[in-house]
């Protein structure tokens, strides 16, 4: 048996985990010029796909890496999962053509959904209410590292080697994961506890999960809130280029914005044991919200221009980072509350609706990019909107 490591580290490897999804996504933005050039010169904008494409796969398999992980363990199913994602990364790297570097690009989102459900499903073995949520936030906010750093490695890594060199970085992070859970982290799903794959038993336990309303609420506010951050980032390196010719220093920018939002998840941490999920979940809507009414009044008209213009824009790509450190944990763990007995069913079907549903919503936003960010406010300040109404209607106060 392997001792249980300390919470610090549990922490620490969670978020690892969870930085699949960054690294995977966040190390592309730099490359996306030199794919389009080199593989869709005729269509730029359908270099974004490369991170889209990434996402649906993820959403998509989702649906099975929770239940698998119910019948043989956590553990195993992570390592598997990213293992494959290593071999994807493998095919990427030589990938000859935009249609093939999508699809390989697709099978790598597939086997992601591993470390990034499952680890949810890992917390919620462990761990319930407020307790899940702090836990969360703690692990958001190390795994933010990540996507501060990540645009600067991928920058980095294209000097050295081309843009196809980025996904042997991506083999190399998902080996020290795969190290790291090995050797250090223990199966948190007993013998005992876990549950065969029965087509019956999945499917009773997927209408279980929609008959709990907070379920219901919670998978529409993460779509909403998914599909404004992937809008945010499939767009954010053609606004840094075109709009404000800051396409060599994107990459510092994206830290910054990266490092400040931090702040989110570390103020989720200090008062969500004291004023409850729901109250901040509304709270960071309804500030985001008015800030992207702000930018887009200024930004959208041209009422700010220079450098006054670029400050607001980083003002609400921060405020929409931290928006979701502030609420994707809260989310996740108000509906992982009831269903501890399926908690990686209920984390798969729940995080494959959310992704999946944000993918479409994002990609006509990140398509419609014509230069500026005016397409990106228009959309995201529509889905903040809607999150906040839905939120103010559906989640009602918070309990002890």
């Amino acid at each position: 048996m392997q001792s249980r490591p300390s919470q610090t580290e549990f922490v620490a490897l969670v978020a690892m985990l969870f930085a699949t999804i960054a690294i995977s996504i966040d190390a592309m933005l730099p490359a996306l010029p030199e794919i389009a050039a080199t593989l869709s010169p005729d269509a730029p904008n359908a270099a974004q796909l490369v991170v889209t494409s990434f996402v649906l796969g993820m959403g998509i398999g989702t649906l099975f890496t929770g239940p698998l992980s119910d019948a043989f363990g956590r553990k195993r199913v992570i390592l598997v999962g990213s293992g494959l994602y290593a071999l994807a990364a493998l095919a990427c790297f030589f990938a000859p053509s935009l249609e093939v570097l999508l699809a390989a690009r697709l099978l790598q989102g597939l086997a992601a959904a591993a470390p990034r459900t499952v680890a949810i499903a890992m917390v919620r073995d462990l761990y319930a209410g407020r307790e899940m949520a702090r836990i969360m936030s703690f692990a958001m906010m190390i795994f933010t590292i990540v996507p501060a750093l990540a645009p600067l490695m991928g920058q980095g890594i294209i000097a050295l080697g081309g843009w196809h060199s980025i996904f042997l970085a991506y083999i190399l992070f998902s080996g020290l994961c795969m190290l790291w859970l090995g050797l250090r982290q223990p199966e948190t799903l007993p013998l005992a506890k876990r549950r065969p794959l029965h087509i019956g038993d999945l499917w009773r336990g997927t209408k279980e999960l929609f008959t709990h309303r907070i379920i219901v609420v919670s998978t529409l506010l993460q779509t909403l809130t998914l599909a404004a951050l992937f809008a945010t980032l499939s767009s954010l390196q053609g606004i840094f280029e075109r709009q404000f010719d800051r396409a060599e220093s994107f990459p510092l920018w994206f830290a910054v914005i990266a490092v400040a939002s931090m702040g989110g998840s570390l103020l989720n941490s200090r008062i969500v044991m004291t004023i409850g999920m729901r109250r901040v979940v509304q709270r960071s809507y309804a500030t985001v919200l008015v800030l992207s009414l702000i930018a887009l009044a200024s930004l959208g008209t041209g009422l700010l221009q220079g450098n006054l213009s670029f400050a607001m824009q980083m003002a609400w790509c921060i405020g929409i980072f931290s928006m979701t450190g502030l609420t994707m944990g809260n989310l996740n763990a108000l509906a992982m509350e009831p269903v501890g007995h399926i908690a990686g069913l209920a984390a798969s079907v729940i995080s494959s609706i959310a992704t999946v549903g944000s993918v479409m919503l994002a990609i006509p936003v990140g398509l419609a990019f014509n230069g500026t960010s005016t397409p990106l406010l228009i959309g995201a300040t529509g889905l903040i909107a809607l999150s906040l109404v839905l939120s103010l209607k559906t989640l009602g106060e918070p309990r002890a």
